[in-house]
């Protein structure tokens, strides 16, 4: 076989290899053992002899040989201070101090700004009880590095450690010339207190809180202060943090911590009025802490009244904050002037009513108005019910109406109520006037409405009629206002002005609710026992319109018309049939089963079973068909759609179609029929 043809099975392979065998091996290996054997394998370090020195010959060969080493190490590399460090460690472990000294000496001519080797040097000198060597050493570090701290705080506690606290009183005056961090002045603080020196920890706190002036460093020395029940010390550091840090950098905390003071001092009013005063000052975003303190501090200590402050002051700061974002955002405004006349200040409230109404929307869209336009109704109606100012209010409606552009949009709303405000001022004139100011401006249907709505309750019926005529001129497709008007009349008693305002109605080339006034007419006439006239009126409507429920209504007009029952059924049963037969004509199929229901029922309360037959027999058999959709864009192949549709028996145009499912009818019962007897003869045999 030609190798060239055997497969390559590392090539056909993909991926990791493929295991065959998935038994367990017999000879099973932790990982554990595995770690085992690779420690127990690991070769062990060659380690150099120990020498032992038996005499100073030796020692001497020794020392020689390890300083040949580190000169040669610092010679490959001056500037590597760990070699340096090596050789002055092993120098003081031969008690060579001298020696130590001058390699110390040495690294700081290569490098004299070295932290490390300054900290090592020091801490040989201290080991070896050299104090002198160590305060001089000390001193050329902190005069050549005097910000570093760590040089400072080690000469002090050796001084302080050898009991010399003047000594390292002295240090740290020199080191506070510097003006060093927070833990510095700390330090020293705490040296002054361990001594029980308080006058000189108190002016180096005064001292401190000049150099560093923040909240935290005050509060310490309050704390030191109020450790030392020096009370009156502590509020007039208070006082002197509150100034020094003035409106730029006042801060919460200075302020919860000075009113938690009087607090705990029983100074109640005092820490009331240190919470009001800061929430005035500070910013809603820099006092929410402020905040949630003065009022747990009320909730504690104070009364309902002063609760209720608190919370009208916090939620006052947000709506301030919300508005400063939004001073469009009309809703906002409401809730804000409710919040202020909940809390009772009627010249706060008129302050937020009088800056809401000033954010005028800025654009003549009657949506954006629809929101703003309340703010003045609820100024208006607070001014009338509250206060009682009513040359106030009558002032607020007039700008109201004033700002308004009339001529692209109106609030019918305002209007009306700046004519029932005048109608309850006892000033008719006025009312009248302004309303139909309105209707001359911008009418309305709302206004007409509204006018008519106030004249009739005066029982001025002859200016209802002028209204009306001119409601109805200004629309006079409103069959609302129709019917109104016509009611009006029917009211009065005149119903020939009722009749005439009907069939000028009616007449109309356009009507919005034809149906509604059409209705209006019909019930009016029935009501009068008008019949004649009623009947006329259904048969002009069919005229007009062959709806299915307008013969249906006929059809029960007639029945109900007369007193002669077997005369009203017969009319009745008429119109059903002329009904059916336009329906048929203009092949109303729907319309035409809705009104062999509405027969139905009929024949069966009031006819014959003969004619309940005959409209049984018209009823017509609901058959399923399918048809075939009209094409879409994007869509694949023929869709078809199954609809259900009504086959009549008097329709000729669909009785052969009838007659054919007739005729399958009829076969299918057939088959149904011959089915269990070919059953029972396959048993029989």
């Amino acid at each position: 076989m030609d190798p060239s043809q055997v497969p390559n099975l590392y090539k056909q392979q993909r991926g990791p290899p493929k295991i065959k065998n998935k038994n367990p091996a017999p000879i099973q290996i932790t990982a554990e053992q595995i770690l085992r054997e690779a420690k127990e394998r690991q070769e062990t370090a060659k380690q150099a002899p120990r020498q032992k020195i038996s005499d100073l010959e030796e020692l001497s060969e020794y020392r020689l040989r390890k300083r040949k080493e580190f000169e040669d190490s610092i010679r490959r590399n001056r500037l590597n201070v760990g070699s340096w460090l090596k050789y002055a460690a092993w120098e003081e472990s031969q008690k060579e101090l001298d020696r130590a000294r001058s390699i110390y000496e040495r690294a700081l001519d290569v490098d004299s700004r070295n932290i490390t080797v300054y900290i090592k040097y020091s801490e040989m000198e201290m080991k070896n009880r050299n104090i002198n060597h160590a305060r001089n050493l000390f001193d050329r570090a902190v005069t050549l590095l005097p910000r570093v701290d760590q040089f400072w705080f080690k000469y002090t506690y050796m001084e302080e450690m050898l009991g010399n606290v003047a000594g390292a009183r002295q240090i740290f005056e020199r080191w506070m010339q510097w003006e060093p961090d927070e833990s510095a002045w700390n330090a020293y603080i705490k040296m002054e207190r361990r001594y029980n020196e308080i006058d000189r920890a108190r002016a180096i706190y005064e001292r401190f809180v000049n150099v560093h002036p923040q909240s935290k460093n005050w509060l310490k020395w309050i704390k030191f202060e109020e450790e030392q029940n020096n009370l009156e010390k502590c509020r007039e550091i208070f006082s002197q943090a509150i100034e020094m840090l003035g409106e730029d950098h006042m801060e919460q905390k200075i302020f919860i911590a000075f009113a938690k003071f009087e607090t705990r001092s029983k100074e109640f009013e005092r820490s009331r009025v240190i919470y009001k005063y800061a929430l005035e000052k500070l910013p809603r975003s820099k006092s929410e802490a402020l905040y949630n303190a003065y009022t747990h501090f009320e909730k504690q200590y104070g009364d309902k009244q002063g609760i209720e402050d608190v919370v009208v002051g916090k939620r006052r700061l947000q709506y301030e904050e919300e508005l400063k974002a939004n001073p469009k955002n009309y809703d906002i405004w409401f809730d804000y002037a409710r919040l202020e006349e909940n809390a009772e200040d009627i010249e706060k409230v008129r302050e937020v009513y009088e800056r809401a109404i000033a954010q005028v929307p800025p654009t003549k869209e009657k949506r954006f108005w629809r929101r703003y336009i309340y703010l003045w109704i609820n100024y208006a109606l607070f001014e009338e019910l509250v206060t009682k100012d009513l040359d106030r209010t009558k002032q607020i409606y007039t700008e109201c109406l004033g700002l308004i552009p009339h001529k692209k949009f109106t609030f019918a709303k305002i209007w009306l109520l700046y004519a029932q405000f005048e109608i309850r001022r006892l000033d008719l004139q006025t009312a009248r006037l302004t309303l139909g100011k309105a209707i001359g401006m911008c009418p309305k249907d709302r206004l007409f409405k509204g006018y008519i709505e106030l004249e009739l309750q005066l029982r001025e019926f002859d200016r209802c009629r002028t209204l009306y005529t001119k409601y109805l001129e200004h629309n006079p497709a409103n069959c609302y206002a129709w019917i109104k008007f016509a009611e009006l009349e029917r009211m009065l008693g005149d119903y020939d002005r009722c009749r005439a305002i009907f069939e000028l109605a009616v007449d109309q080339p356009v009507l919005d609710m034809p149906e509604f006034l059409w209705k209006a007419y019909i019930d009016f006439e029935f009501t009068e026992e008008e019949f004649d006239k009623t009947r006329s009126l259904y048969e002009r409507l069919l005229r007009k319109t062959g709806h299915v429920k307008v013969w249906i209504s006929f059809a029960q007009f007639e029945l109900n018309a007369d007193d002669d029952r077997k005369a009203s059924i017969i009319r009745a049963r008429k119109v059903f049939e002329d009904a059916y037969k336009s329906l048929k004509e203009k092949e109303l199929k729907e319309e035409r089963v809705l009104l062999l229901e509405s027969w139905k029922d009929f024949e069966k309360n009031q006819g014959s079973p003969e004619t309940l037959s005959v409209v049984v027999g018209k009823m017509p058999q609901v058959v399923k068909k399918r048809r075939k959709l009209d094409e879409t864009e994007g869509q694949a192949g023929v869709a078809w759609e199954e609809y259900f549709d009504y086959i009549f028996p008097d329709d000729q145009t669909q009785l052969p179609n009838l007659k054919f499912l007739a005729t399958a009818h009829a076969w299918r019962q057939q088959q149904l029929k011959q089915q269990p007897s070919s059953q029972t003869r396959n048993l029989t045999e």
